[in-house]
Order: structure tokens, then C-alpha cells, then sequence
């Protein structure tokens, strides 16, 4: 199994809808090793700031709500810093920052006070409120609770450099450009003919370009107030930054819909809402198909074309509705191989690094045994006839890559010909294998016995050559070579052992593992080395090479805590579905339910909170997909719109007490589910003609 080559700029061929992921993320792409003096710097961190998010407009804010300029704050659109600098000052003196929030996904506010020139008081006279957007504009309002008219002179200096992100994230932005008085605010232009301007309202009464400054004197009686508003343009086009110009708008609802949780605990509920928006503001259209939307892999690093890690919250969020996932694989399968050679069939994607003791692993391969499985699981939550049709010669392309890929060994290598055979990789495999069997079936095509033999055939091996036996019960190793090797460092990677995905009648389909096996994996994701009590690690704690914030060697990844929580649950393993639940509801609490990619498995302690991974991308598409998941799986919803039946299996032991769904979307119709504090479930809302079982 020859591999195509991996473009030069590490991504998939066709256009991209942003930029490229930075260079010196642990989950980019794969390159040659650089000189020494090329190699990029360490990414700043961003956790301690502000994100604003509605790619492909994004603005970076530190809680003081002053842009700077320093380090990677500023206002960017499609991977451009177009407002590095924005800085107000009142009477000549910066306002005293007391808070700074997030009001939502794409908006920030900002609060702070100055004593009035003259007082000789503590208690502070003015307050300043700012709210920011992230395409950039902003609102400035000044407060006056003095009891006397004030006449005060506002002032803000901007700046820009029009520096590239990856420019940014590695130090090497340049300086600011100079800037031109334009209409009602300012413009900056750089040698490339790119410009930016940023308008006021109202007029400023002096613009000083050479300075950067805009000034206005704000006239307050008492109890009166003073407010500027401002708006970053596209200096070429002269539209705001979030427009796309061509009507089409922003996704939105049509596209996810407006999932709620209320119960007992109310974490749970802040936790959904804020995934969801996250979510939607990681959506991005595809520049040559603006139908068509995706979700980026993260913010602000990894704002590229679609990805397998799009794929897979695609898979998490189908609760949300099916258009996410139609739309995904749409764009998805426009970069797989034709022609009738061996890769015909194949997703293109680059490799990755799979941490310090296997080889990188390709992204194409993972999206490949993906795209059955969440197309067949999207019929099962209600995908429309039409949107099956279109997809399904791609997935039917996609499994016949599979059969050929097995050949004679029954394993999927990857990322090539010499392997090594990768546990998860297997688990990926199987997965496909049985769903896309049930897929042709439900559609009349052909291949679905051959697939179930394959997948027999991959169960059998597998359990004779990746499971080690010892003393304490076994484990599965987590990958073997050609040559016999082994490699027996157990991690989060075995929770994809558990996730069998939904077969015909909406039911959990057969696992990889016996039942031995299977409550032998459940037992290990519980215990201290796996469970660090804010979720999976990535690799076992008293694994050699561990570390704690290592990508893939320790490391908590939202995404496998996520599926372990789901197949621990659907396969009755309710003890360790429900403290990994716990953790990760936990975490998402310390992060303000904004949940990095991956953060430090250090063991919790009484007191203590989870650390970010300084290179986690924060909102993350599989973060915010995988709370989704590990939410519902409170509730346990198997749905089979195909056979109008809708079933749920709720965690009896209701570990986060009573909880009400709403908002889902099972057969295209309204959704709502609640689980009471005695684990039973029920039905609220569901579509007309639905069978609904318990």
C-alpha cells in the first residue's frame, strides 16, 4: 500500500479555507526535520487570554481588554493580523481593568474604572465598559457617576502589522506599518497592496495618522454617558471583516441545532451551551463550495482545510443534526484518490506524530475508515435520502480501499506497507467494516458479506496477536510489525476498542474485543495509571516515556475521555464511564467550560485544577464535539430513523442526578429526553411516527 505524497505545505491538496496549521503544534502536520536556525519557536501560549471566535474573523484579547500588539493578541481574519494595537486611554490615563469575560463564543466584555482628575477620593467616578467582537468591531461606552458635568478627553491608538499568523506564532511578525487618515478613522497598507481600516463612531474631532490616534472630547453631565463605536474593514474590499460579501452569511442554526441540558447539577447544562456555540463559531465554509461548511480543528493554530479531526466532532455531534456531517463528508471526499490503482478509494491527509514510540500515523487513512462510519450513523439520526445518495459511491469507495488494504494479513497497516499495525487503527477498521456492511444492505448494494467476513477475520487476529496476557488480566498492546514486534504501552488509544458505533435497529454493533477482554479494558481505563481524575491519559501513567504533557504520551485528550465515556456506557461499565464523566465535567468547570484539545494528566489532587498543554488549540472542534458526546451518553439515545424507532438506555445510577435533554434532532424533527434522579428514562419530544422504547 504505496502512500501518495504529502504536499510540501503538509495538508491536502485543494484550497484551503483558512490558513495552514502552525508549524511546531504537536498535532500538525509531519515535516522534515529544519536547521537549526529554521526550526520555529516555542507557540505562545494563549489559555490566559480572550478568545473571540467566528472564523474566519478571530480576535485574541488579554483581560485588561487593551490590545498591545505584544505576543499574538490583535483582531485576525483568515490567518491575518488586521488590528494589533488598540489602546484607550481617558484623560491621558489607561482605565483600571477589573474584569474581563467571555459573553459568548465571538463576543468579549471588558470592565474597568478611573477617578475623575481633581478627586481626592478612593471611589472611582468614571467606568469604562468595552465590548468586542471577533471580526473586530468594538464598543466603547463611558459612564459618569460624578455629580458634576465632565469634559474629558478620549483617545485610542492603533496599529497594525498585517503579519501572517504563523508570522506571529513564531516571533517573526514584523513592525507596525504607518497609517493614513481615512474617511472617519485610519488605514494601513503594506507592500503587498493588502490594506485595513478601522472607521469611528462618531467621527473623531482630530485623527493623528503619523501617531496612530484618534481623538474625541466626551462632554458628561452626571449619570450620562459616552459611546465609540468601531469597525475593522477590509481595506480592499471595504466591507467588515466577518462578511464573506457574497450573501451567503455565517452557518448558523441551520447547521447545529439549539441544544439545552437542565437538572440537578447545572454544570452539565453550562457545559452543552458553550460547546455549541463553540462549535458554531468554529465553522467555516469551503471557499470554492460556500454551501458546504466544516469545522476547524482548532483556534488559533489550526484553522486549516477540513480534517479527520472534523470528521470525527462531525460523528459527536450528529445529536445536533445531520447537515454538519453531510456537509463534512461532501468536502471530505472531494480529496479522495480515483482510478483503479491500489489507493483508488483512499482520503488524502498528511501524517502526524503519534507521540515518542510509534512512527506518525496518516490522517487519510483515519479519514478514510471514517467517512462509512459516520455516513451510517448519520442515516441511523435521520440523514436525508438524497444527501445518502450522493455519499454513498464515496463510502462504497472508501470500504473497497479497506478490503484491498487487509489483503492477505487481515490488518490494516498503517501509515504504509511496513506497518506497524495499530491497535486503534484496527478498532477503526472493524468499525467501518460492520457499519458499512449495514449500510449496503439498508441500500440494496452489494459487498456487505465480504466486509462481515473481513471484519470476522480482523476479530480473530486480533485477539491472537494484540492481546498480551499477564498476571493481572492481560491488556491489548497498542500496536505489532510485520517483523513480530510489539509495543505494550497502554493509553486513552484503547478506549476506541469500546466504541462499536450504532448498527441496524440503532444498536450498539459487535465489538473488537470478547467480553473478557471488554470488561478487562473497562477495568483498565479506571484505574489511577489511565484515570487521572480529570480524565484519560493518553499513555498509562506507569508507562515508560510518560509525561504528563505529552501529546501523546500522557497527556488528557478530550476526545478519547469522550469515547471511553460512551462505550464504557453503552457496553454497561457504568462505575468508570461515570468517573471519567465526573473528571472531564470537572475540568471543563476549572477551563469555564471552554475546553482545550488536551491538557496536562497530572494526577488531581485535593485543591488543585488541570493545566493546558501550552500548544492546545482552545475552543477545539473534538473538545467541544466530545462534551456533546460524553453528555449524552447520560441518556444513552439510540436512534434508528430508517426503522421510525427511537430507544433510549440511561446511566442507572444517575451519576449527575436528574437531567432533561432538549433541542436534539433525531429523523430530522425536535428531540427532548429526560433521565430521572432514579436513572429511567423517557421521552419528551420526538418525531410523529417514531417508536419510542426505553
Amino acid at each position: 500500500m504505496a502512500l501518495s505524497p504529502v504536499p510540501a505545505s503538509g495538508r491536502p491538496t485543494g484550497r484551503s479555507a483558512g490558513p495552514a496549521p502552525v508549524p511546531g503544534h504537536p498535532s500538525g502536520p509531519v515535516r522534515a526535520a529544519l536547521p537549526r536556525a529554521a526550526r520555529p519557536g516555542e507557540l505562545p501560549s494563549v489559555h490566559g487570554a480572550l478568545l473571540c471566535v467566528a472564523l474566519p474573523a478571530l480576535a485574541i484579547c488579554a483581560e485588561h481588554g487593551q490590545l498591545t500588539g505584544e505576543g499574538p493578541e490583535g483582531v485576525y481574519a483568515a490567518g491575518r493580523r488586521l488590528l494589533s494595537r488598540c489602546v484607550l486611554r481617558v484623560a491621558g490615563r489607561e482605565p483600571v481593568a477589573l474584569q474581563g469575560r467571555m459573553a459568548s463564543a465571538d463576543r468579549a466584555v471588558f470592565l474597568g474604572v478611573l477617578r475623575v482628575p481633581g478627586d481626592m477620593g478612593p471611589d472611582p467616578g468614571l467606568t469604562v465598559e468595552r465590548t468586542r467582537s471577533a471580526d473586530g468591531s468594538e464598543r466603547i461606552t463611558l459612564r459618569s457617576a460624578v455629580a458634576r458635568p465632565l469634559r474629558i478627553p478620549v483617545e485610542i491608538s492603533l496599529g497594525t502589522d498585517l503579519a501572517d499568523l504563523r508570522a506571529v506564532a513564531s516571533g517573526r511578525s514584523g513592525p507596525e506599518l504607518a497609517a493614513s487618515v481615512h474617511g472617519t478613522g485610519l488605514r494601513w497598507t503594506d507592500g503587498a497592496g493588502r490594506s485595513v481600516a478601522v472607521t469611528a463612531d462618531p467621527p473623531p474631532m482630530d485623527a493623528l495618522a503619523a501617531a496612530g490616534v484618534l481623538r474625541w472630547e466626551a462632554d458628561l453631565g452626571p449619570g450620562a454617558a459616552f459611546t465609540v463605536r468601531l469597525q475593522v474593514r477590509d481595506g480592499s474590499a471595504g466591507r467588515p471583516i466577518g462578511s464573506s460579501g457574497t450573501g451567503v452569511g455565517r452557518p448558523g442554526g441551520h447547521v447545529l441545532a439549539e441544544a439545552l441540558a437542565e437538572g440537578d447539577d447545572p454544570r452539565p447544562g453550562e457545559l452543552l451551551r458553550a460547546s455549541v456555540e463553540d462549535l458554531r463559531a468554529l465553522l467555516q465554509r469551503d471557499p470554492e463550495h460556500p454551501a458546504d461548511v466544516h469545522l476547524a480543528a482548532g483556534v488559533p493554530w489550526r484553522c486549516g482545510p477540513v480534517t479527520a479531526e472534523a470528521l470525527w466532532a462531525a460523528r459527536m455531534a450528529l445529536p445536533l443534526g445531520t447537515r454538519l456531517a453531510v456537509t463534512t463528508l461532501r468536502a471530505l471526499g472531494r480529496t479522495q484518490l480515483r482510478g483503479g490503482g491500489p489507493e483508488s478509494g483512499r482520503i488524502q491527509g498528511p501524517l502526524r506524530d503519534s507521540g515518542p514510540h510509534l512512527p506518525p500515523r496518516c490522517t487519510g487513512i483515519e479519514a478514510t475508515l471514517a467517512f462509512p462510519v459516520v455516513l451510517a450513523e448519520a442515516h441511523r439520526w435521520g440523514l436525508p435520502a438524497t444527501d445518502l445518495e450522493e455519499l454513498l459511491p464515496v463510502a462504497e469507495r472508501c470500504l473497497g480501499w479497506l478490503r484491498r488494504a487487509m489483503g492477505g494479513s487481515g490488518l490494516v497497516p498503517d501509515p504504509g506497507p511496513a506497518g506497524p499495525w495499530r491497535a486503534e487503527t484496527q478498532a477503526h477498521a472493524h468499525r467501518a467494516a460492520l457499519l458499512g456492511a449495514d449500510l449496503l444492505d439498508t441500500c440494496g448494494r452489494s459487498g456487505g458479506e465480504a466486509l462481515r467476513e473481513a471484519a470476522r477475520s480482523l476479530r480473530e487476529r486480533f485477539r491472537r496477536e494484540f492481546w498480551l496476557d499477564d498476571p493481572a488480566g492481560g491488556r491489548p498492546a497498542v500496536a505489532r510489525g510485520p517483523d513480530g514486534r510489539v509495543w505494550p504501552q497502554l493509553g486513552g488509544w484503547a478506549a476506541h476498542l469500546l466504541d462499536t458505533g450504532l448498527s441496524g435497529g440503532g444498536r450498539p454493533a459487535q465489538g473488537l474485543l470478547d467480553r473478557t477482554e471488554t470488561e478487562q479494558v473497562a477495568r483498565l481505563l479506571g484505574t489511577p495509571a489511565l484515570d487521572s481524575g480529570w480524565g484519560l491519559r493518553s499513555l498509562g501513567a506507569k508507562e515508560p516515556g510518560h509525561n504528563p504533557f505529552g501529546h501523546r504520551a500522557g497527556a488528557v485528550r478530550v476526545h478519547e475521555t469522550a469515547v471511553a465515556v460512551a462505550g464504557l456506557a453503552a457496553l454497561g461499565h457504568e462505575k468508570e464511564a461515570a468517573s471519567l464523566l465526573r473528571g472531564l465535567l470537572d475540568a471543563s468547570e476549572a477551563f469555564r467550560y471552554r475546553l482545550p484539545e488536551m491538557y496536562a494528566g497530572e494526577q488531581r489532587t485535593a485543591g488543585g485544577s488541570p493545566v493546558p498543554h501550552p500548544a492546545a488549540c482552545r475552543p477545539a472542534a473534538v473538545a467541544a464535539a466530545g462534551a456533546v458526546h460524553a453528555l449524552l451518553a447520560l441518556a444513552g439515545i439510540r436512534p434508528d430513523a430508517p426503522g421510525r424507532s427511537v430507544s433510549t438506555h440511561p446511566l442507572r445510577s444517575a451519576p449527575l442526578g436528574a437531567i432533561r435533554f432538549s433541542g436534539l434532532v433525531v429523523a430530522g424533527e425536535p428531540f427532548a429526553v429526560r433521565v430521572g434522579r432514579l436513572g429511567l428514562g423517557m421521552v419528551e419530544e420526538a418525531a410523529e411516527g417514531l417508536q419510542l422504547g426505553v
